[in-house]
């Protein structure tokens, strides 16, 4: 492989993220269960997020709002004043979660970084996501972080533009098949698909790519056999 560039996905690939929106839409069920079954207001709280991302993006912030929006859509518009504020509590305490690394994630980053040229490509909210950084201890590996809005192919394009290099030369590592691989191969780009044990349902696709520009791993510490013994 022609690789120069390896980019990172951040949430759930290098640090702990849906585990914490989970937890979240837990807490907003028990708050909501007079109005709706759960199983009812997890589906109508992800119809609302998946709507509301053309206006607010991906992100914590976008995550509170669309709750509140379920919440008053649910109750017909009487919510009380006591459980909105328990809403804007549940996003408070996910912007405030601690950054969990994933496992071997500074050992990974630590043997390729003298190998290849590494940078961040992630989405959501900049400056969520900016603070993540900054608290995972792991910026000084990376040689750029661009923080995205979305991951489709005219995106990855515009950050092939700026990194100046040709989508051969550029390998994506995530655990979203739809974000993080599908977009990076059509564009003639490599990726390596690292699972994680949850994944939000917009993320999800049931098709794996069978492509010669793909590999799956089932732990992020094996990508550095499959790269280093090929480089």
């Amino acid at each position: 492989m022609s690789i120069k560039i390896i980019a990172f996905d951040a949430d759930d690939t290098l640090w702990v993220n849906e585990p914490y929106f989970q937890d979240t839409e837990k807490k907003f069920c028990v708050l909501m269960e007079d109005f709706l079954p759960q199983h009812e207001l997890s589906q109508e709280l992800l119809k609302i997020e998946i709507a509301n991302l053309s206006i607010y993006g991906y992100g914590i912030k976008g995550y509170i709002l669309s709750m509140i929006e379920a919440a008053l859509k649910i109750s017909d518009n009487n919510l009380s004043i006591d459980a909105i504020n328990s809403i804007l509590g549940f996003g408070k305490d996910l912007l405030n979660q601690p950054i969990v690394l994933l496992d071997n994630v500074k050992e990974v980053l630590q043997a390729l970084k003298g190998h290849y040229r590494l940078v961040v490509a992630t989405k959501g909210d900049l400056l969520d996501q900016e603070r993540k950084l900054k608290k995972s201890g792991l910026v000084h590996y990376f040689h750029h972080i661009e923080i995205m809005s979305e991951k489709g192919e005219s995106d990855y394009r515009k950050l092939l533009r700026h990194l100046d290099i040709h989508p051969a030369e550029f390998l994506m590592i995530g655990n979203s098949i739809k974000s993080d691989i599908l977009p990076v191969i059509n564009i003639g780009g490599h990726a390596i698909h690292v699972p994680y044990h949850t994944t939000w349902a917009h993320e999800n696709v049931a098709v794996k790519p069978e492509h010669e520009n793909f590999n799956q791993v089932a732990y992020l510490s094996e990508v550095l056999s499959l790269l280093l013994e090929k480089s």
